[in-house]
């Protein structure tokens, strides 16, 4: 089983570019308003599409990965491609322990690559636990914390 994301752009030339850098790879098809990358790890269809003005709205996307080396070698990776904008060690969020790096897409999605530590009691509200997710690219808006 993989999972399939398709996530409208403006440019998918630019995005294409971008999603290299994070992934390692080129994508498997791309023409001009649309690419699809075919990834082993993490086994993910994940295609780009050129919009017509819109772009697609998420809170932010992940990938979870299993240990700190894995953390590791993609904190290198995207330190490398000059696009890792935070690192957070052992924090408490969505009621779990974990290690997350954030970068933002050309068109302002937030990503996080997690290990999960250990789960933590449910306590309350989600919007009370601390959680953010950085601002979004071109915003002028704070980060998104419990949202």
């Amino acid at each position: 089983m993989r999972p399939h994301i398709s996530l409208d752009v403006r440019d998918v030339s630019t995005s294409v570019a971008f999603y290299e850098k994070v992934f390692g790879v080129k994508p498997q098809k791309q023409v001009a308003d649309y690419a699809k990358f075919d990834l082993k790890a993490p086994a993910l269809n994940f295609s780009l599409v050129s919009s017509s003005g819109e772009i697609s709205a998420v809170d932010h996307l992940g990938i979870e990965v299993e240990t700190i080396q894995e953390i590791a070698d993609w904190t290198g990776r995207l330190q490398h491609e000059g696009i890792l904008e935070r690192v957070e060690d052992s924090v408490a969020c969505c009621f779990a322990r974990q290690d997350k790096l954030w970068f933002t897409d050309p068109d302002g999605n937030a990503w996080e690559i997690f290990t999960v530590h250990e789960q933590l009691e449910i306590t309350g509200r989600l919007s009370q636990t601390g959680c953010c997710v950085p601002k979004k690219a071109g915003s002028h808006e704070p980060a998104a914390c419990g949202a």
